[in-house]
């Protein structure tokens, strides 16, 4: 059997850095008791939103502890696990364990062409790395150029592999159909979240299980909001939380595409927002990434103001 999965609302912490580009443990410990504060049910560390695969092992190991210590059991770290091949994940499996996570996220190996078979080899082995924490496998196709069928899914979940599945394909119908599947089943601990946060109303409704925002970085209590009013059935109060955090979502439209990419507009708006509301004290990203300009940051500074978001 997989270890029971966590669920709700789980944002993908951000990566502060410093000028130098260390970790800003300071600030992260920060951003993640803040998030706490704000009432979500977990904490997702070293996603696409912590800019994983820009660290270094060292500084992945840095975030972990950071979290894990600054959570101080009250909510579950779940670490990302994320590289190309199953050996450089290994070692990124024992640090997670080693510092305390309380979940691990994978996606299928990249960068080498794999085969199905392979991809649930690869599965397999990362859950008798640590059979004892829930493994969650990540839907991220935009990435890694993969994606993970159906089957294959279901599948690993029969087998007790994963607890579950981080979707940001960005296709809901593709997600509802997973939980259709899942219940035809009787897979129901196997557990779906859903990485689109513009459409989280819709995916509770459909049977999702919870939500991993990286808007809620700058929201957190928006997405909380969110979730419990959708998971109480209460979808005209959660349509409306979801219509006002979709206009937020707005500054990661902001970044002018003809000169930076998709990581550097929306991350590069999440961190912009966190320096505006006075969360982080620099808004940097990891290198190659390109910074906005003034005339991008007061457009992203004035959508933040009018969401009106807790601080």
């Amino acid at each position: 059997m997989a270890a029971p999965a966590f669920t709700g609302v789980i944002p993908p912490v951000l990566t502060p850095f410093t000028a130098d580009y260390t970790v800003d443990e300071a600030t992260l410990a920060k951003q993640a008791e803040r998030m706490i504060e704000a009432g979500v049910d977990g904490l997702f560390v070293l996603g696409s939103s912590a800019e994983v695969v820009f660290l270094t092992r060292a500084q992945r190991r840095v975030v972990i502890d950071t979290v894990v210590k600054a959570a101080r059991g009250r909510v579950p770290v779940i670490a990302g696990v994320i590289d190309t091949t199953t050996p450089r994940v290994a070692e990124h499996v024992a640090d997670a364990v080693e510092l305390g996570a309380s979940g691990l996220v994978a996606t299928a190996p990249f960068y080498v062409r794999t085969h199905p078979n392979e991809i649930l080899t690869h599965f397999r082995m990362i859950h008798d790395m640590a059979p004892q924490l829930p493994l969650y496998a990540y839907q991220i196709p935009v990435s890694v150029h993969v994606t993970l069928s159906e089957g294959l899914l279901l599948q690993l979940a029969e087998e007790g592999v994963i607890s579950g599945v981080k979707d940001s394909s960005g296709i809901d119908g593709a997600a509802r159909s997973l939980i259709e599947a899942r219940n035809a089943r009787g897979l129901t601990d196997f557990k779906v979240l859903t990485g689109s946060e513009t459409t989280v109303d819709l995916n509770y409704f459909f049977g999702a299980d919870g939500v991993v925002p990286g808007l809620g970085n700058v929201d957190p209590a928006g997405y909380v909001r969110l979730a419990r009013a959708a998971a109480a059935g209460d979808f005209l109060a959660a349509r409306a939380e979801q219509e006002r955090l979709n206009k937020l979502f707005r500054i990661v439209f902001v970044g002018d595409g003809a000169r930076m990419g998709g990581s550097s507009a929306g991350l590069g708006a999440f961190k912009a927002a966190l320096v505006h509301l006075g969360v982080f004290a620099d808004g940097r990203m990891a290198p190659p990434h390109t910074p906005l300009n003034n005339d991008e940051l007061a457009q992203i500074h004035a959508i933040v103001d009018e969401a009106k978001i807790d601080r």
